[in-house]
């Protein structure tokens, strides 16, 4: 159990935590929220012991500690090897057993073999390797040298050097922020089965909502403790500020344009599975007005008027680049795709994929290679990338990039829409060059926001985006009445803005008849490649034989279903009874005086942990019987 007592933590001139406590059980997954800047990554840095507290405890019990590293490693090892390398008890061994060999010690051979195989040595590579393809390395890719990979695949290793390394407190610094979906969902279960206590700061709602137990806000310079992931947490929030703000007038008007807008949304909301999944969002959104009223950054676009429609068509297009030999690489054939003026497409894919090859070829920044393209010449395209962000001038300040883009514009009209995106006062005249990367991002969206876009293609734009300006993002483009094109890893942004999705996989894009819930079925289960079928008989039964023989197969089936059937409800009532038990654990440590009694909460933490491995025993054998079952139906 780790105590956090009377904990005062600065950084410069700034207190980031003043007298905070909080208590995390052993086996415990934590979500550590609050706005950026607030002092997350800080206190990570105190229970790893990197930083001494200005005043109070850390209490943390002898344990291995394992983090993502923020830094860019530089290795001339194969990625493969560069993550089987944290393991730093497996490299001792191995150096040990290949010494006592060169010396012939008997003995120290035979200590040394013992030590590798404590270690789990013999799968070490295959555990290294298993982590670099679920973090979307192909095996080419595990044998390329670290320095050949770039910024955003090198975080990946980090990542999969933190989750190799043997560890019971895992801390984990945004570790979605350069993932694709594919990755994340592998991250989201590979997390989830891990035994060790776990700190995990990310601004990513749907990832912390799976993953963590309870949730640490950095809230005014304390720590509170809620139970349940990010949306449980906010909602605890919403309630809250509700209560402390009904009777205030901007607040109901606030509510009420979000209810409207939701009633609008419902009443030509189609039966699509992806329709439905965006008005549960939106009615989400509605519920949480009151806490979003708060949060200090609020945009929205402007109607798009007249356009044009279709903004863009794809016929049989083929999509790629030209290598720096002159040699053109296709990346994509065959895409065939409409964009008109209410489309809102999510598009979906591993990295590497082709997904933002895609987006560069309709918004024109790549020529097509093939087939059939289509782009309306006077549409106004808001187009966001990491590009654009990594082009905003260091030595101008926000304003002076709104002064160059609006030149004949009042300098107080600009700093007016500045301060919409929380650019007010001094902050508006900073120089771009030390601000965060969330910083840059809201300033690059402030500027597309100010062009009057009738065509909106996002490029993963909530990258280090802090959870109030996501929020604020997603309630715009909910109401943004003209065409979305959306690449992002944030589930929730992607259920509250987009009504259908393309997948890219395979060298090509086609539409998905799914929401993400299907999507990540869909992942871990991928189609098969089609084989062959059986020859058919030379003599045919008669329809006598036929249904009788169908009767004896399904009279088979019954009898063999029938004790999967029992067992499956067995698993079912387990299941229900476990998460009743977790439940009421949850609420009890929930309390404000939970921890009064230190033993019976840390005998409530110990009987969670033992409750959440029986929970994913019980789940695994329920999957293995629903499997089976399935099997007999096919």
């Amino acid at each position: 159990m780790i105590r956090i007592r009377g904990l005062t933590l600065g950084r410069g001139p700034r207190t980031l935590l003043e007298s905070a406590d909080a208590v995390i059980a052993a086996g415990e997954r934590i979500a550590l929220i609050g706005d950026n800047g607030s002092g997350k990554s800080t206190l990570l840095a105190a229970i790893a012991g990197d930083i001494a507290p200005d005043a109070g405890d850390i209490d943390v019990p002898p344990m291995r500690v394992a983090r993502l590293a923020q830094s860019m490693p530089r290795s001339a090892l194969p990625a493969w090897r560069f993550v089987l390398e944290a393991d730093a008890a497996l490299m001792r061994a191995q150096a040990a057993l290949a010494a006592a060999e060169t010396a012939g010690d008997g003995h120290a051979i035979a200590q040394a073999h013992d030590d590798v195989l404590a270690c789990d040595g013999p799968s070490a590579e295959a555990r290294a390797r298993e982590l670099l393809h679920g973090l979307g390395f192909d095996a080419d890719e595990q044998e390329r040298p670290v320095d050949a990979f770039s910024g955003g695949w090198k975080m990946r290793l980090n990542l999969a050097r933190a989750l190799m390394e043997p560890a019971e407190l895992l801390l984990l610094d945004e570790p979605t922020n350069h993932l694709d979906l594919d990755a994340v969902l592998w991250l989201e279960r590979r997390l989830t089965r891990l035994a060790a206590t776990i700190l995990v700061v990310s601004h990513d709602r749907d990832f912390l909502d799976r993953v963590a137990v309870a949730t640490l806000q950095i809230d005014d310079r304390k720590l509170v403790r809620y139970s349940g992931g990010y949306s449980a947490c906010e909602q605890a929030r919403a309630e809250r500020a509700a209560q402390r703000q009904r009777s205030i007038a901007a607040q109901q008007a606030q509510i009420a344009h979000l209810h409207a807008f939701v009633e609008r949304f419902r009443a030509k909301a189609t039966k699509a599975r992806q329709a439905q999944s965006r008005l549960k969002a939106l009615e989400r959104i509605e519920v949480l007005a009151p806490l979003r009223a708060t949060r200090g950054i609020d945009f929205d676009f402007a109607p798009v008027g007249d356009c044009p429609d279709p903004l863009v068509r794809m016929e049989d297009v083929s999509v790629g680049h030209s290598a720096a030999d002159g040699s053109v690489h296709t990346v994509l054939r065959d895409v065939s795709m409409t964009v008109g003026r209410g489309s809102r497409f999510g598009v979906l894919g591993r990295n590497g994929a082709g997904k933002t090859t895609l987006i560069r070829t309709a918004v024109g920044e790549l020529p097509a290679l093939g087939g059939e393209l289509q782009r309306s010449r006077t549409v106004r395209i808001g187009y966001f990338a990491q590009q654009q962000v990594d082009a905003l001038r260091g030595g101008d300040s926000a304003l002076g990039h709104m002064q160059r883009l609006a030149p004949e514009e009042r300098e107080q009209t600009l700093r007016d829409w500045l301060g919409r995106f929380a650019f007010r006062g001094e902050d508006a005249t900073r120089p771009v060059g030390p601000m965060s990367g969330g910083e840059r991002a809201r300033l690059a969206l402030a500027m597309l926001v100010w062009g009057r876009p009738q065509l909106l293609v996002l490029d993963e734009p909530t990258n280090h985006l802090d959870a109030a300006t996501r929020d604020a993002l997603a309630d715009a483009l909910a109401e943004f009445d003209g065409a979305l094109l959306l690449v992002s890893h944030d589930r929730y942004l992607l259920r509250a803005t987009v009504d259908a999705f393309l997948r890219v996989a395979d060298g090509t894009a086609a539409p998905f008849d799914g929401d993400l819930d299907d999507y990540a079925q869909w992942l871990m289960h991928k189609p098969a490649e089609a084989g062959g079928g059986d020859s058919a008989p030379d003599g045919a039964l008669s329809r006598r034989d036929e249904r009788r023989v169908a009767a004896e197969q399904r009279a088979q089936r019954a009898a063999q279903k029938k004790p999967l059937q029992k067992r499956l409800g067995e698993a079912e009532s387990a299941l229900a009874r476990i998460e009743t038990r977790i439940a009421q654990i949850d609420a009890r440590l929930g309390e404000p005086d939970a921890y009064r009694d230190a033993a019976a909460a840390a005998e409530l933490g110990r009987e969670r942990g033992l409750l959440l491995r029986e929970r994913e025993l019980t789940e695994e054998r329920w999957l293995e019987i629903g499997a089976a079952l399935e099997a007999l139906d096919t």
